[in-house]
């Protein structure tokens, strides 16, 4: 099973949002969420990629636990939500890439997968739509991709390739 390097940006349960600069080489806080809304998993970025809105690539980790912001984890690519967002006219991919740790996998993979469920997916849609419609931006499902057809979009579109 091929994994990834995931660095945790954001908790689960919290109401900030936190963005890694790259330029500092710090974690800062970006933003509080609306009232009552709080992130519902872990949210972090794949190293050295880079997704059409500039930023590396998003990731939602499916655990029931909790990493400290900055830490590497080492996930298994379960699929995507494949997105498109709009704001100010202007309409670009931000899909999110659903992961779970590698040892959580490892350990328990039928309730990882399970969590992987449809209900969860619209819970995921929702929250970003959500998000987004606060922020005056349009987020917008165009469906779910799965594992192998992520880690192909990953390595075809958005990894840095060293020459």
């Amino acid at each position: 099973m091929q994994t990834v390097d995931v660095v945790i940006e954001t908790p689960k349960g919290s109401k900030y949002k936190y963005k890694f600069d790259a330029e500092t080489n710090r974690f800062k806080v970006n933003k509080l969420l609306p009232s009552g809304l709080a992130f519902p998993y872990d949210f972090g970025f794949i190293p050295d990629t880079k997704g059409d809105d500039g930023d590396p690539l998003d990731v939602i980790i499916f655990s029931e636990d909790s990493f400290l912001p900055g830490s590497v984890v080492e996930c298994e690519i379960l699929g995507a939500i494949k997105a498109k967002q709009t704001s100010d006219d202007e309409t670009i991919r931000n899909d999110r890439i659903i992961v779970m740790p590698k040892l959580a996998a490892e350990k328990d993979k039928e309730v990882a997968l399970e969590d992987f469920s449809k209900h969860k997916i619209r819970e995921l849609e929702d929250f970003f739509a959500y998000y987004n419609k606060m922020e005056g931006k349009e987020f917008k499902s165009l469906g779910i991709l799965g594992a192998k057809e992520t880690w192909k979009m990953i390595n075809e579109q958005y990894m840095h390739h060293e020459m």
